[in-house]
Parts: structure tokens; C-alpha cells; sequence
């Protein structure tokens, strides 16, 4: 039958983060400015690895591309959200809410797929450096790249297909600032219990087993790096400890979120701002802090940009 049928409720309300003016005041700004941040430091990223020669290799294309999914992350969530932080009913519509879904899952099966490819790319970089352009061809990266993008694509579909049809015809407030599976399924007026299974199995499993083999995959890169005492070992580590706390970033929200989704906890909301607002502020700051061959790129690109400024 077709879901209006079913549906009385047409629009959910968040119940945000707090009631209290002064918390509010201080989300307002702190989520106002990482997000500006996120915007600008993702978008220079992307900016200079494209305009930048030095930087047109497999490593950067895969990090300008991870840049391109926290603009999307931080998009779909942040500006509603920082929007809503002062009205009384924060307020969704039901096809936004299924969009937003859609959207944070597409882009974040994008990035986990993204993650394993630039595991995969230092992986052959120290492991099998002879082989390194070879293997990393411009043929190799433009398929990985479309690989993340349709592998999320699929597992967005899927999640969105299983509760797009669900009758919603009592309760409709959402504890939370945007929408996400693990909340927004309680609300249905049937029996969820096999919803929240395919949660985990589909989101929950899919993390576990990401971070397993993305953990796994740098335990061996370490152990590889560990035995070459020279220079080069040196940047690579440096290089490593950078993709490791990214991964860590990542994942450590979304285990929680959706190992177990049958008790959503309050802690939840908090580490979704964390996921959302601070994670896509923290990629570009670590890659940059940590990678020298950037952060002279970005110096040149700066430079030409007041250059060109000055001379218009």
C-alpha cells in the first residue's frame, strides 16, 4: 500500500541538544566556527591539490577526494542544525528527513571506502615502493574512486529502502539534531525489531569490519616501517600516524552508533556532534600539520592568491 496510507505523521521535530539559553549560545558559536573552518580548510585542500603540480599523486588525489566527503558530511548536517539552534520547533519535513538519511550515508559509506584506499596507498608505498607507480596508476585511482562512490551509493539505497515505507502515525519527535536510522525507526508505529538487525548487519557490521581491516592493514604497515630505521621510515610514520587518527576520528562514532542500535543512549548526540562538526575540521588540520610537501603547497597557493589580489 502506498506509505500515505499509513503516514499521519508528515514532519518530525529534533529535540535538539539542550533547553538552556547559554549552552545553546555556546553550540551556536562553536558549531558556527568549525564549520566555517571545515568549509574553508577542506575547500584549500581541494584547491591545491588540484592547482598545485608537486602535489598530483595517487596520495593526494585520494586526500583531496576524502576532503570533497567532509564538505559533504558537514553539509548535510551542520547548517540545519546551526539554523535550529534558536527556534522553538526545529522542525523537518518527513522527505528531508529521509534525504538527510540518504545523504549521511551515502557520503559516509563513500569515506570508509576512501579509507581503505588510502590504507591501500601507503600500503604499496612503503611495502612495495618499486612497484608503487605501477600499481598506483591514474587508471587505479579513478577506479577506487568510483568504487567508494557506488559502494556507498548501494548501501545508502539499501538503508533507505527498508524504511521509507514505514507507517508513522503517533510520536514524532526525534531525540536529536538531525536524522539517523537507529532514532527515527523507533518512532514507526510497528514492531522494528528486524529493522534494527538489518541496521546493525548493514551499518554495523560494514564498521566493524572496515575499522578490522583498516587496523589490521596498518599493525602491518608499522611493523613493516619498524624495520627500516632510515629517513624515509621517519616520514612515513609521520605520514601513517596522520591516517590512523583519522581512521580513529571516524570510526570511534560510528561503532557507537551502530554496533548496537536497539538502545540509542543520550551519549549519542554528543558524539554525533563530535562525527559532524570536529571530525571535518580535524581531517584537514591533521593531514596539513603533519605533511610538510602540503603545507608548502598551501603556502604557494596562498602566496599566488595575494599576488593576484594585489595585482587586480
Amino acid at each position: 500500500m502506498d506509505r500515505v496510507n499509513h503516514t499521519a505523521v508528515s514532519e518530525f521535530v529534533f529535540l535538539g541538544l539542550s533547553n538552556s539559553w547559554d549552552i545553546q549560545l555556546l553550540l551556536f558559536a562553536f558549531s558556527s566556527v568549525f564549520y566555517l573552518a571545515s568549509m574553508l580548510g577542506n575547500s584549500l585542500i581541494m584547491f591545491t591539490v588540484t592547482s598545485d603540480p608537486h602535489l598530483h599523486s595517487p596520495m593526494y588525489f585520494l586526500l583531496a577526494n576524502l576532503s570533497l566527503v567532509d564538505l559533504g558530511i558537514s553539509s548535510a548536517t551542520s547548517p540545519k542544525m546551526i539554523c535550529d539552534l534558536f527556534r522553538k520547533q526545529k522542525v523537518i519535513s518527513f522527505s528531508g528527513c529521509i534525504t538527510q538519511m540518504f545523504f549521511i550515508h551515502l557520503i559516509g559509506g563513500v569515506e570508509m571506502v576512501l579509507l581503505i584506499a588510502m590504507a591501500f596507498d601507503r600500503y604499496v608505498a612503503i611495502c612495495k615502493p618499486l612497484h608503487y607507480l605501477i600499481i598506483m596508476c591514474p587508471r587505479m585511482c579513478t577506479l577506487l574512486q568510483a568504487a567508494a562512490w557506488i559502494i556507498g551509493f548501494i548501501h545508502s539505497v539499501v538503508q533507505t529502502a527498508f524504511v521509507i515505507n514505514l507507517p508513522f502515525c503517533g510520536p514524532n519527535e526525534l531525540d536529536g539534531f538531525y536524522c539517523d536510522l537507529p532514532r527515527f525507526i523507533k518512532l514507526a508505529c510497528t514492531d522494528t525489531y528486524r529493522l534494527d538487525l538489518m541496521i546493525t548487519v548493514n551499518s554495523g557490521f560494514m564498521s566493524i569490519g572496515v575499522f578490522l581491516i583498516l587496523s589490521i592493514s596498518y599493525i602491518f604497515i608499522l611493523v613493516t616501517v619498524q624495520k627500516n630505521s632510515s629517513g624515509g621510515s621517519s616520514k612515513a610514520l609521520s605520514t601513517l600516524s596522520a591516517h590512523i587518527i583519522v581512521v580513529i576520528l571516524f570510526f570511534v562514532p560510528c561503532l557507537s552508533f551502530y554496533t548496537w542500535p536497539f538502545t540509542p543512549s543520550h551519549l549519542d548526540k554528543y558524539l554525533a556532534i563530535f562525527d559532524v562538526v570536529l571530525t571535518p575540521f580535524l581531517n584537514p588540520v591533521i593531514y596539513t600539520l603533519r605533511n610538510k610537501e602540503m603545507k608548502l603547497a598551501m603556502r604557494r597557493v596562498c602566496s599566488q592568491l595575494v599576488s593576484f589580489s594585489n595585482i587586480s
